[in-house]
């Protein structure tokens, strides 16, 4: 579990929030897209799930239009990387992905950051 930074915004504690209720759910390919609380999510799914927590989206969006979501470059708080078949996001200076670890795949917060070569940054205005 994250615990978001004393310093964050509301809403950025409110993703970080949404995040940590999933953190543990397995990779399904689709999940969290015909609802919000789904039996597992994929990667679109899982950064869509966190940024509806701190009401940055009102549906799921797929990596392919997460490419043109919010605003062009890195943001302070809040970066989502997409191309068309993968999408995760940097949240307070933590990767939120589906990317498999010790503990598996499914939405999970690493520690370590990726070089993001071959994806779109994007992010919430003012974030």
């Amino acid at each position: 579990m994250l615990v978001p930074p004393a310093a964050a915004p509301a809403r950025v504690k409110a993703v970080i929030a949404a995040a940590n209720k999933i953190r543990l759910k397995p990779y399904i390919w689709g999940g969290g897209h015909a609802k919000w609380w789904d039996a597992g999510y994929d990667c679109s799914g899982s950064v869509s799930y966190a940024l509806h927590g701190g009401k940055f989206l009102e549906s799921p969006l797929p990596s392919g239009p997460m490419e043109s979501w919010g605003l062009e470059g890195d943001g302070r708080w809040i970066t989502v990387y997409a191309n068309p078949g993968h999408a995760y996001a940097e949240i307070a200076g933590f990767r939120w992905d589906t990317a498999g670890d010790s503990s598996g795949t499914g939405p999970r917060w690493h520690e370590d950051l990726l070089s993001n070569e071959g994806f779109v940054a994007r992010h919430p205005a003012g974030f």
